[in-house]
């Protein structure tokens, strides 16, 4: 593709011309998304649409379906230039995602050929910052510990020893937009995720499911970290989780500062924790490329 195709597509990424629904496939460390331009012509797929967009031999093949529409009211208030709703693999609808976050913001900083946006999620308002020519940082909102708002059915206390299986034990379970339980481990690739992940997952302490993370502190900035998501199952990179096991590192004690490098199988986030216990991502976004649904 030259840059003036490139370009072109980006331009015209959402048009509606003719039967079907223009998208652009886009990745950051190798979680991949195809995106549709809901602004201009409503679009609100169903559930058998999201998973047939998603599988890889009978779609386009993707981790995630994102929809950018218009901000609510209250996204307007907050100069928010857009909606992004979140729908996995099994056609549920997720609060947040922290690499599909940067390639929409990327996307619309390009439309709107701005270094700096405001994005509307059921999570909250995210600002999102242009750091390098394929790099962006992202707020990911507040890290939130309260069992009513992660959500859980009940204290955590309640289900402290129904969380400690096999060689897991003594998580930190939090929420960064979305629910996540982190456990820490000497030996990661000793660890098999697909094995108790679901199993924690379907425990009755979580009214919504959880995302499944196991990291290992390599040194004081640091640390390994595989991710086990809820209507995903295991991928090369979580953004969300980066952030949610950098904040229980510090909540455990095992650091002593509040940004750390998180490595994964497909790469690496640098995460930071504010001092108000907002979570701030930086990662890389690739393009991938456009077409059209028609369905």
């Amino acid at each position: 593709m030259t840059n003036k195709q490139f370009e072109d597509s980006l331009i015209h990424w959402g048009s509606t011309k003719n039967k079907g629904k223009y998208f652009v496939k886009m990745h950051g460390l190798d979680n991949h998304f195809v995106i549709v331009d809901g602004r201009d012509d409503q679009y609100e797929p169903d559930a058998d649409e999201i998973i047939k967009i998603c599988h890889s031999r009978h779609g386009v093949g993707a981790d995630q379906l994102i929809v950018i529409q218009n901000p609510t009211k209250k996204g307007v208030m907050s100069d928010a230039c857009a909606l992004m709703r979140i729908f996995n693999i099994d056609g549920n609808e997720a609060e947040a995602c922290g690499n599909a976050t940067r390639c929409v913001a990327w996307l619309l900083m390009e439309e709107l050929s701005s270094n700096f946006i405001k994005i509307e999620t059921l999570a909250g308002i995210l600002e999102c910052h242009k750091t390098g020519r394929m790099k962006v940082s992202s707020s990911m909102g507040k890290v939130e510990k309260d069992w009513r708002r992660i959500p859980l059915n009940s204290p955590i206390k309640k289900y402290s020893e129904e969380l400690n299986l096999g060689p897991l034990n003594d998580p930190i379970i939090l929420s960064v937009g979305n629910p996540h339980i982190i456990y820490f481990v000497e030996n990661l690739e000793k660890i098999d995720i697909e094995l108790w992940a679901p199993k924690i997952q379907s425990s009755s302490i979580f009214p919504n499911q959880v995302n499944v993370g196991i990291a290992k502190i390599v040194d004081g900035n640091n640390l390994q970290l595989r991710v086990f998501e809820r209507g995903a199952g295991l991928t090369s990179a979580c953004g969300s989780g980066a952030c949610a096991a950098v904040y229980a590192s510090i909540e455990k004690g095992l650091v002593k500062t509040n940004k750390m490098r998180v490595h994964m199988t497909a790469g690496y986030l640098d995460i930071k924790i504010s001092q108000e216990n907002i979570a701030i991502m930086e990662g890389p976004v690739a393009f991938s490329f456009v077409g059209k649904l028609i369905m």
